[in-house]
């Protein structure tokens, strides 16, 4: 079995390429759908978020790695070669170790964010509603999770602030320093939009404004928080009104650019403006960023506070690490011992058709024994196999967890005198 995870995120490309291959939510299904087809019914989930794209597999195939690197390009239809130099790749134990550190947080922009296994979770979801999760993959996620919970449970990895946007809301402190008189614009109410909002909320900013494209979500949500809900279309209107912009929508395009900055500057007699983008694909122009007065951050504008947050964090590493590596070796001498259970069949298959094979003469020898007794013989008979089978079994699973599989197979299959499995 090959596992395999072909990813690239916020430290080993830049935003612009990630935004290139980003999949939207509405598309994933469908993307999972062509990889599968592409890779030959091969188990796939799809995990895509503002600061990593990865693909997960699993199938008993040589070059996989090399193949979901192909699907990856031919879907977004970028040249393999773009992209190629910035991604990184883990088969097997090291692509499962990569998955918990991700799940629980140890590999994100904010260390020990927790936003990230619930986005784990939903890409998860997707796939398995869309029929792309193979045993490999549904055990390697569920243990993740699994992961995940133990790591936040046993350590302090996610006490205190721990999201993008409270790392946002920290820049927008640095920089304004008092909150209390200054006007927030949030536009986009989604998980992201929620949190910015939350850690805005308590620092006490003095005026929030919602935009959303849906109007009533916009106000369900300003009213937790005393904020103010506009629609999407009002944006333009009130945009001089916000000193700082935080964007966080699904749109597919740019939803602020250099020209109603412009307008909103006039208005605000030339005030400075802060922007923070924490979507992908970006919602501001980086053009903006030219303005005089206008201040632009995007995800990787986030990681020089981020970084600090992450110091702080960095003494709960090695407990973190010790958690992760105790189930990659247990889930990995799972998935080793899966190459036995063929070898079982038959090894079960061979040793009760022996027994009917003795069972069928001894009964023919004992003609005088009633219908009750001949079924507790058969009976006995069943018990004694499966008791003898077992210790082979178990050792089985457990030596090909150790040593070479093919090695303890085909020594397996002499001793038994079995057939090659396919």
């Amino acid at each position: 079995m090959s596992l395999v995870v072909v990813g690239l995120n916020h430290t080993s490309c830049p935003l612009s390429l990630r935004e290139q291959l980003h999949f939207p939510a509405e598309m994933q299904a469908a993307a999972l759908s062509r990889m599968r087809e592409r890779l030959g019914n091969a188990g796939v989930v799809i995990l895509s978020t503002c600061n990593r794209v990865e693909v997960y597999a699993s199938q008993v195939s040589p070059n996989l790695c090399k193949r979901v690197r192909t699907c990856l390009g031919e879907w977004h239809g970028v040249p393999e070669a773009e992209f190629s130099d910035h991604l990184y790749e883990y088969e097997d134990d090291e692509a499962a170790g990569h998955l918990f550190r991700v799940t629980s947080g140890l590999d994100s922009l904010v260390l020990g964010e927790n936003q990230i296994l619930g986005q784990v979770h939903d890409a998860f979801d997707l796939a398995r509603r869309a029929g792309a999760v193979d045993k490999v993959l549904g055990s390697l996620f569920q243990r993740a999770f699994a992961v995940a919970k133990e790591v936040r449970s046993e350590t302090a990895i996610a006490a205190g602030k721990v999201s993008v946007g409270s790392v946002a809301v920290d820049l927008a402190a640095s920089i304004f320093g008092d909150l209390t008189s200054k006007t927030v614009m949030i536009v986009g109410s989604g998980k992201m939009g929620e949190l910015t909002l939350k850690n805005l909320a308590t620092r006490g900013v003095g005026r929030m404004l919602m935009v959303n494209r849906s109007v009533e979500k916009a106000r369900d949500l300003a009213g937790q928080y005393g904020g103010e809900a506009l629609p999407l279309d009002g944006l333009d209107a009130q945009l001089h009104e916000a000193d700082i912009v935080v964007a966080s929508t699904a749109a597919p395009g740019y939803i602020l650019r250099p020209e109603q900055l412009q307008q909103a500057l006039k208005r605000r007699e030339q005030e400075p403006m802060f922007l923070i983008d924490i979507a992908v694909p970006r919602n501001v122009d980086p053009a903006c960023a030219d303005l005089d007065n206008v201040y632009v951050y995007d995800v990787d504008g986030l990681s020089e506070v981020a970084e600090q947050n992450r110091e702080a964090r960095r003494a709960e590493l090695d407990k973190c690490m010790r958690v992760v590596d105790k189930h990659v070796a247990r889930f990995w001498e799972w998935v080793q011992g899966l190459a036995a259970e063929p070898m079982i069949v038959s090894m079960t298959s061979e040793l009760h058709e022996i027994r009917e094979r003795e069972l069928r003469k001894t009964l023919m020898a004992l003609p005088d024994l009633t219908d009750k007794q001949r079924e507790q013989v058969a009976y006995l008979s069943k018990r004694l196999v499966n008791a003898i089978l077992q210790r082979p079994m178990t050792e089985l699973k457990r030596e090909i967890g150790h040593h070479d599989p093919h090695t303890v197979l085909h020594l397996v299959r002499r001793l038994f005198g079995l057939k090659e499995t396919a």
